[in-house]
């Protein structure tokens, strides 16, 4: 693995240079889990993108003197090929190869914040703002040649880190920036290449971080291997709240390899000179140690019951017309999720070393900077003394043990000066103790008029919180296990328009009459957090399939109806394009077959996805055999083509393990999933047969993210297809349960 950036520091990186350009995020949108993370105010409301709170055009890119480029992004990868993408938006509006650009992500100490990779804001957020702080730039190397050349900027070409005069003569970047002074806030107006000239934008770039993940080679955070290094391991109790009343600790220090067992308060952990040795003693630690039992978890068959008894936080995120005026037919449903678990493939690590009284971590988390503040709250130490270097982890897609894990890493490191420490939990560890994505409750109640139009529109959602991100120390759950515990900060639910538990509960579809109600839960019987598209899973799964069963009252086709209800021609255009291209509804009926369909705009705000799938059902075993899925989608100006589909291919597949199959396992006593055997998901056999994505062209529009998008229209067209396969309605996620056999 390259860690070449992780001998850089702020000052050398700002040490004779040329240029820098950099950026940072804050949302334009409201978002209560940012709020508290110390972002960057507005400065400028008119810039495009994270230019509004990080204008200064000498903080994004450096070119040095001999012409090297380097751009800087607090986004980081997570395996969604935003690297790549971000590289070619620079390079396009830079007129240079991506290969030619020196590119450094999530390091506290050489990168801008932008608070979370997250909520599918990367390329909107910090793409739109490369791509005019890179053609600003351009403009200004452009203008620094002209005035050395002595010609107009007019006679110029740029290609390639050069500057070319007709008359043959031509000058370098390092040469064209050298004495203009970059320390300037961005222009409210960028002079953006046409897309017509786009050369990489809008091309199928080769990502650069498969080769090493296809071939083996190092490549997560979990492949780091550090000078000196020691490894280290920690005993976690068998629930969040047990407490350790006794543990040999004597007799694991006898133990061969062993250097040093750390306990503080209920807090253990073992270090050792190399890896099977810590594990060797953890098992011995684990097996001496004698533990305070905890709170009972409730009973799993009732738990939306538990949840809707809960005290809540009554939000009314919309409220128009008339709810109480007249409906010629009505339908009322209530749809259910189970607490899901993130299940990365590799059990969540990180690496920490203390030196010189600095503390340096190497770290998966999707919130360096966050993640940075609440380290230094745990140490007692500044800010500044901190620092957090993201590297990529094997498996994401929100809080999963990442940020605990960076926290298990730091407390080892703080008894371990001049070692780096290497951490790495078990994998019964990560699954019992992860953030898992909330259980959640919605009930809907919906009306059509005298023309088969819906009229009214009553929703509600319960649901914990989708945002348990480190924002302090009490968020990290290693924290309350030390003798001076720290206390999370309170749940805050996340505001509309993107919301949390509620985001996506706002039909885009023209409703005259609607009432929606997020019953937000501030606190709820098992720790639960972020994970893709966060509460859009089951809102779009209730909607839609809300919308098939209006249809049917209407005596109207599915898609028809959609057409009808849906203003937005965009939306119209994707919808159009899914059902043509799967050739809707002139498909053949068969026994056990159905086809489904289902839309939405991810946030109302982001890439709009509709799918249409068909499957066969096995009535006898219960297995559900995905013959075909369509998807079409408009992403606004497309980046890379691959990239698009890889999101949304991946998104079709994860939503449909979700949707089908997967549920955790819990019991009074604590949590039951702790391999692959008790927390099943999606297997190679149970993939689609096909799968086939139609990108929208949308030449020089806004770039509109797509990771999230696909989940909740998958989940609805599922749903949708189950129920023309076997005649019955299904509304308890996981679908693919005894309800399925016959």
């Amino acid at each position: 693995m390259d860690h070449s950036s992780e001998n850089f520091t702020r000052r050398t990186f700002l040490k004779g240079s040329a240029l820098i350009v950099a950026f940072s995020l804050f949302p334009e949108l409201a978002r209560a889990e940012l709020n508290a993370m110390g972002l960057p105010q507005i400065v400028n409301k008119d810039l495009p993108g994270s230019l509004k709170s990080t204008p200064w055009l000498d903080a994004w890119i450096k070119i040095d003197s001999d012409g090297k480029i380097t751009v800087c992004s607090g986004k980081v990868e997570l395996g969604t090929g935003v690297r790549t993408a971000l590289l070619q938006i620079a390079a396009e509006q830079l007129e240079v190869l991506p290969a030619s650009i020196f590119f450094i992500a999530g390091d506290t100490s050489l990168t801008p914040n932008e608070g979370f990779t997250a909520g599918s804001h990367t390329i909107p957020d910090s793409g739109t703002a490369l791509f005019h702080a890179a053609a600003q730039v351009r403009a200004l190397l452009l203008q620094g040649a002209a005035a050395k050349l002595h010609v107009n900027v007019d006679s110029l070409t740029i290609r390639n880190g050069s500057i070319a005069h007709a008359d043959g003569r031509s000058i370098g970047y390092g040469a064209a920036i050298s004495g203009i002074d970059l320390h300037r806030q961005a222009d409210n107006v960028s002079q953006l290449k046409p897309p017509a000239s786009y050369r990489l934008i809008g091309q199928p770039v080769h990502r650069l971080d498969i080769p090493g993940k296809l071939t083996g080679g190092a490549s997560y955070v979990q492949d780091m291997r550090l000078p000196n290094m020691v490894h280290a391991r920690v005993i976690r109790p068998p629930s969040p709240s047990a407490r350790l009343r006794t543990v040999d600790i004597a007799a694991a220090e006898r133990l061969p390899g062993v250097l040093k067992i750390i306990r503080d308060g209920s807090y253990l952990a073992v270090v050792a000179s190399d890896e099977w040795s810590a594990i060797t003693a953890m098992r011995a630690l684990t097996v001496s140690a004698r533990w305070d039992s905890g709170v009972a978890l409730p009973d799993p068959h009732s738990i939306h019951a538990t949840l809707q008894a809960l005290p809540a936080e009554d939000i009314v995120i919309l409220d128009k017309g008339n709810m109480s005026a007249p409906q010629v037919r009505s339908f009322k449903a209530r749809y259910t999720k189970q607490y899901l678990m993130h299940g990365s493939i590799g059990p969540s690590c990180a690496l920490a070393l203390l030196e010189d009284g600095k503390m340096t971590v190497w770290t998966h988390t999707q919130g360096v900077f966050p993640l940075r503040h609440a380290l230094a709250e745990l140490l007692g130490m500044a800010d500044e003394q901190v620092r957090c270097i993201h590297t990529e982890g094997s498996g994401c897609y929100g809080q999963n043990g990442a940020d605990d894990v960076a926290a298990d890493a730091v407390l080892i490191a703080r008894a371990m000066p001049g070692k780096p420490v290497r951490v790495q939990l078990m994998r019964d560890q990560e699954n019992q103790w992860e953030p898992f994505a909330p259980a959640m409750i919605t009930e809907i109640e919906a009306g059509l008029d005298s023309s088969g139009r819906i009229s009214h529109w009553h929703y509600e959602l319960w649901s914990g919180s989708h945002n348990e991100r480190p924002g302090n120390a009490g968020k990290l759950s290693p924290s309350w296990l030390l003798s001076k515990a720290f206390t999370p900060s309170p749940s805050l639910p996340m505001l509309q328009p993107e919301g949390g538990g509620d985001r996506n509960a706002l039909p885009l579809y023209a409703i005259p009459n609607a009432r929606i109600t997020n019953h937000f839960l501030p606190r709820t019987p098992l720790r639960t957090s972020a994970m893709r598209s966060l509460g859009a899973h089951i809102n779009i799964f209730s909607i839609e399939s809300t919308m098939d069963e209006l249809a049917a009252m209407a005596t109207v086709d599915p898609v028809e109806f959609r057409l009808r209800h849906l203003t937005d021609t965009r939306a119209q255009d994707v919808v159009r394009v899914a059902a043509r291209q799967f050739d809707w509804p002139h498909r053949e009926k068969k026994r056990n077959r159905g086809a489904g369909f289902a839309f939405a705009q991810y946030k109302n705000l982001m890439a709009y996805v509709a799918i249409a799938l068909e499957l066969e059902l096995q009535p006898d075993t219960g297995k559900v055999n995905i013959l075909r899925v369509v998807a079409a989608v408009d992403c606004g100006q497309i980046v890379n083509p691959d990239g698009v589909k890889n999101q949304i291919e991946g998104g079709i597949l994860q939503s449909t393990s979700w949707t089908l199959y997967e549920q955790l396992q819990f019991a009074s006593d604590g949590i039951k999933s702790i391999d692959w055997s008790s927390y099943p998901i999606m297997r190679f056999s149970q993939v689609p047969a096909k799968v086939e994505v139609n990108l929208v062209e949308r030449p020089g529009l806004p770039f509109l993210g797509v990771a999230e998008a696909a989940q909740g229209p998958t989940a609805a067209a599922l749903a949708n297809a189950l129920a023309q396969a076997t005649g019955k309605r299904l509304r308890n996620l996981p679908l693919a349960t005894a309800q399925l056999r016959s």
